[in-house]
């Protein structure tokens, strides 16, 4: 309250009791005696006090009361929520600063602006609907709305109204909800990626089990028809060759899995080295061509680089892998026609396709048939084997070299698949050497130590190297080979089985490297995850191969090791 008010209000209180002293009934003339008086000066000096007093309370009161008013108007002007006093037709007569904020308008702009202008077309409707029941209802009401605001898209606001006292007005709150909306989108988006791989994860398990359970079932079966002592030599020979493709096709599935396991845990690494791409297009032309011409398809391939530029620096592993994913599916999907195989130099890349005739792709799967678990089965009536996981392998060594994948489709006339890879041309080496060697170097005798607790793995190693030995010994645990190992320093190899009894294969190779650096040792394991490789090496392993085994690969292993000198 200002001072020439609180003045004006004296000087009438004081009026009036002037007025009221008139009409006592005491004249003033009344004689008065001494006593009365002083009485009347006590009085007059106690009034006088608790005016004084009263004067205090006032101006406390006062002070007080402005404190008040500026502590409101400052919670008022810069609370965090918006603040707003609309008339009934929603115009704009007071607001703070952060209702101003929301609307992206300074705040003197706003006043007599219409709350609604800000409002975007498509929640206009919920405002109107707001602002008409809090003046009929007579009620507090909320909505959400979205305003349009400086920034490129809508302020998302939670808004809360309720009539002031003279019923012309309302006041209303508003809070930006812009960041709990988008974290409830992008929840409820997690929400049905979760649910998505989930139904994914548990059809391609059921797949898992009915493509595993297939080949099993082959190698099981005729496994047990082979046992027949009346089995004809033709029907023996065609019995194996069956128990010998279902195999393939079980190992096919069960390295997808440790793959696709390998991508999704991040444990897949690149490792880069110089391969002659023409030589990697040759070799799988001339790998496919017996089972792509056994279905009476055309099948042919495009180098589009002289040998001597064909030499890269890449993943050749990757390549590979990929090259033969492609190439499986079109063989898998094409029954007539032809599929060819190749590449194009385009700019600082290398452009790989693979082309076929088969069934196609409709567009819309075209970019679903990359994602992890989808199977053929939702791409087509058509029933095909498969886990469903090769061209997802594909996309991610192709992410993972730095390329891209795509596919160009048309149901019914056939598909391209096309990757592309970083082109760093590198000079043909004239001293390279093949580490495989020529399939015809003899091998010296061998003194070979067979490590392995698994019967059938024993047997079948010793079936592999019966070729190349003068010697076998066999140990089943750890601590054994180790200490045949000192009592025969002139052993010459040893197939250490990483996972077997008492010591494991990486602790027993260390044991053995303290008294033999010169033994070669080959690391045999079931695992097949990224790192166990690295962990044979440590240990002092000369090299690793992964069960179940690769004569031929074994066979090259041994012949990089044990080559005897060429006569010069």
């Amino acid at each position: 309250m200002e001072r020439s008010n609180y003045q004006h209000e004296f000087e009438l209180l004081r009026k009036k009791a002037e007025e009221l002293l008139k009409k006592r009934t005491i004249s003033p003339d009344s004689p008065r005696s001494e006593v009365e008086i002083l009485k009347l000066i006590h009085e007059l000096e106690v009034h006088q006090i608790e005016l004084e007093l009263q004067n205090e309370e006032l101006t406390t009161a006062k002070n007080q009361l402005e404190e008040a008013t500026a502590k409101y108007i400052n919670l008022y002007d810069y609370a965090p929520t918006g603040y707003f006093t609309l008339s009934k037709d929603g115009q704009i007569t007071e607001l703070n600063y952060r209702g101003a904020s929301i609307l992206g308008k300074p705040r003197p702009e706003l006043l007599s602006r219409h709350f609604r202008t800000f409002i975007t077309e498509e929640t206009k409707s919920h405002f109107n609907q707001f602002l008409k029941e809090i003046f009929e209802n007579e009620t507090k009401q909320t909505c959400e709305t979205t305003v349009a605001g400086n920034g490129d898209s809508p302020t998302w606001v939670h808004i809360t109204g309720k009539i002031t006292a003279d019923r012309e007005h309302c006041h209303i709150n508003a809070t930006d909800i812009t960041r709990l909306k988008l974290t409830e989108a992008e929840l409820t988006k997690a929400k049905e990626k979760a649910e998505e791989n989930d139904r994914l994860k548990s059809a391609f398990l059921a797949n898992m089990s009915h493509e595993i359970r297939t080949p099993m079932n082959g190698i099981l079966g005729f496994t047990e028809l082979l046992k027949d002592p009346k089995l004809k030599g033709k029907q023996q020979k065609e019995y194996i060759r069956i128990i010998e493709k279902s195999g393939e096709h079980l190992l096919t599935i069960i390295n997808d899995i440790i793959n696709i396991s390998k991508v999704e845990s991040g444990q897949m690494e690149i490792s880069i080295s110089t391969t002659n791409i023409n030589e990697q297009i040759e070799y799988l032309y001339h790998f496919f061509m017996p089972e792509i011409k056994k279905k009476g398809i055309l099948f042919s391939f495009q180098n589009s680089l002289p040998n001597e530029e064909a030499f890269v620096k890449t993943d050749q592993d990757k390549v590979d892998a990929i090259l033969i994913n492609l190439t499986k599916n079109a063989i898998k999907f094409t029954q007539t026609g032809a599929i060819e195989m190749g590449y194009e130099k385009k700019g600082s890349y290398l452009e790989f396709f693979v082309k076929d005739t088969g069934i196609g792709i409709s567009e819309d799967k075209s970019e679903i048939i990359f994602e992890r678990f989808r199977h053929s089965h939702d791409l087509s009536s058509l029933k095909q084997e498969g886990a469903g996981l090769g061209l997802s392998i594909s996309r991610a060594y192709v992410e993972m070299l730095g390329g891209k994948i795509w596919v160009k489709s048309e149901p019914g006339k056939g598909s391209t698949f096309y990757f592309t890879i970083p082109y760093e041309k590198v000079d043909e080496d004239k001293n390279q050497t093949n580490i495989l060697m020529d399939e015809r170097t003899p091998i010296k005798d061998l003194k070979i130590l067979i490590v392995e607790d698994d019967n059938a793995s024993e047997v079948l190693l010793q079936k592999i190297i019966q070729l190349f030995e003068k010697e076998t010994i066999k140990a089943t645990t750890g601590i054994e080979a180790v200490e045949i190992c000192r009592n025969n320093p002139d052993i010459d190899l040893v197939l250490m089985d990483i996972q077997i009894p008492e010591m494991d294969g990486y602790e027993a190779t260390r044991q053995i490297r303290q008294f033999n650096r010169d033994v070669i040792i080959i690391a045999q394991t079931a695992f097949g995850l990224d790192g166990d490789r690295e962990k044979s090496i440590e240990a002092g392993c000369n090299a690793h191969i992964s069960k179940p085994y690769n004569r031929t690969l074994l066979i090259r292993l041994l012949r990089k090791y044990f080559t005897t000198e060429l006569s010069k």
